[in-house]
């Protein structure tokens, strides 16, 4: 089974950076089915292409499944004894492929590069095509699926005989993905869709396979319109897991607002709450902290899908309102939750979407009245929090820096969430608040901010309030 993926880039051959595959080599990784192969057919200045073969044996793949856990969905092509060694697992793209980008392009997948860093976190023109896909529903559920996350789907269905046209088309559809992309959210789109649309996984769906989902999808699948069918289909049509991935996703977006929140809201699915949620009561903890520091011009750093931009610019006192993100994706939900192509002139003009990396530092974002970093810094890994500190406080410098993070001692409130577990599956650390507030401390020392530290959520006697939120002021 084969995937190519293709940049025009310049020089295109970056992609071998972004990829951790040099293009002058042929690369090969034994795997649990077989041996994949990364090489470039082409590697020029102007165009490059990274192709992945993976080479299926039928016995490695036979005595891998025999391995697995459960029984057999009753679905796949292995479901019956020969199917075990006849069948079309070497050929199509399914499962197997996704298994295989997940080991073949870890870094690629988690956006690292150390030799090109600002591009890894950069849209660039990319076409994807996997010639032969397992697609069940055929070309318009591929189409479904990959066109909300910004792309441009060709799905052309492959018939059964091309001399017997009038036997029909065949489960398997050839596609194409073009678009401006980040790779790692490309890869991670790959990633989840290719078993969603094969929709009969080769290997036992444990319960760790929902952390795995999210973790691949954060950024997109709580928004994606068709989320109930890449939850069930990924999970393997398993209730109990698809209801706790929904009840997660469902955590991370507002009960009055139809699009995504930006900001994880903390308070259980199956906790009544008559208060609002804890991501509107954070939001409106920021709004007023701006207000009353007086700003005008603001910036919303990691403003996701947009939730806080649209809670600013409800307010005239905001005169200017600049999101960034490093994802393309979240800033297209951002423009549709703002509705800004429908805005009057006067309201459009007050608000600017760019993509920017918190780690690096933007003279775009210099001069502004306030920053905000809502929900943002326990996303960064720790080793890249002092580039983040330098970027914001030291280069940008604004007169105001709202901040506000999960307390990790408030988690033991929450039913269901293991010990030791984050709120999030791409959270890299959380804070208690003796650490936050030593974190705050030594920002304010390096930089020349003076801080206040207060609670978001009811304030529990014991572990706190759910959210710590801290106000910095230039000194």
């Amino acid at each position: 089974m084969l995937l190519t993926l293709t940049t025009t880039h310049r020089p295109a051959t970056d992609l071998g950076h972004l990829l951790i595959k040099h293009p002058d080599r042929v690369h090969a990784f034994d795997m649990p089915v077989g041996t994949a192969h990364v090489f470039y057919p082409e590697a020029g200045e102007q165009r490059c292409t990274a192709a992945l073969l993976l080479d299926v044996d039928p016995l490695k793949l036979a005595a891998a499944r025999g391995r697995g856990r459960g029984r057999q969905p009753a679905t796949t092509p292995e479901s019956f004894t020969l199917g075990r060694y006849v069948n079309d697992r070497p050929y199509a793209a399914s499962s197997l492929l996704a298994s295989t980008l997940s080991r073949v392009y870890r870094s690629a997948l988690r956006g690292e590069s150390r030799e090109r860093p600002e591009l890894a976190a950069t849209g660039i023109p990319l076409e994807i095509r996997v010639p032969v896909l397992r697609c069940r529903g055929g070309a318009e559920v591929a189409t479904r699926l990959f066109t909300p996350l910004g792309w441009t789907v060709t799905a052309t269905a492959i018939p059964l005989d091309e001399q017997h046209p009038q036997w029909g088309d065949s489960r398997y559809v050839d596609l194409t993905l073009t678009g401006t992309v980040r790779v790692a959210d490309a890869l991670n789109h790959l990633y989840v869709l290719l078993p969603v649309l094969d929709d009969a996984k080769h290997y036992w769906v444990a319960p760790d396979e929902v952390d795995k989902l999210l973790r691949a999808g954060a950024g997109w699948l709580a928004d994606h319109p068709a989320r109930g069918l890449i939850v069930r289909r990924y999970l393997a049509h398993r209730r109990a897991l698809a209801g706790q991935a929904l009840d997660r996703l469902a955590a991370q977006r507002p009960t009055d607002e139809p699009v995504a929140d930006d900001g994880v809201d903390d308070t259980p699915a199956r906790e009544a709450a008559p208060r609002a949620s804890l991501a509107a009561r954070r939001r409106e903890a920021v709004h007023a902290a701006l207000v009353d520091a007086g700003a005008q011009r603001v910036l919303d750093l990691g403003c996701g899908g947009g939730a806080l931009l649209a809670t600013l610019i409800g307010d005239r006192r905001f005169t200017e309102i600049v999101g960034t993100d490093v994802s393309t994706q979240a800033l297209t939900l951002a423009a549709r939750r703002l509705r800004l192509d429908r805005l009057p002139e006067r309201q459009r003009s007050r608000v600017t979407l760019r993509q920017s990396a918190l780690t690096y530092r933007d003279d775009r974002l210099r001069g502004y009245d306030a920053a905000v970093l809502m929900e943002v810094v326990e996303h960064v890994d720790p080793p890249r929090l002092p580039a983040l500190e330098d970027a914001v406080f030291g280069h940008a410098r604004p007169a105001t820096v709202v901040v506000t993070t999960p307390n990790v001692e408030h988690n033991v409130r929450y039913e269901g969430l293991p010990a030791g577990a984050f709120r999030h599956a791409d959270h890299r650390f959380e804070w208690t608040r003796a650490e936050f507030a030593g974190w705050v401390e030594r920002v304010c020392a390096t930089y020349g901010y003076s801080a206040v530290l207060r609670g978001v959520g009811d304030d529990d006697p014991e572990v706190g309030a759910s959210t710590q939120l801290a106000v910095f002021t230039r000194t």
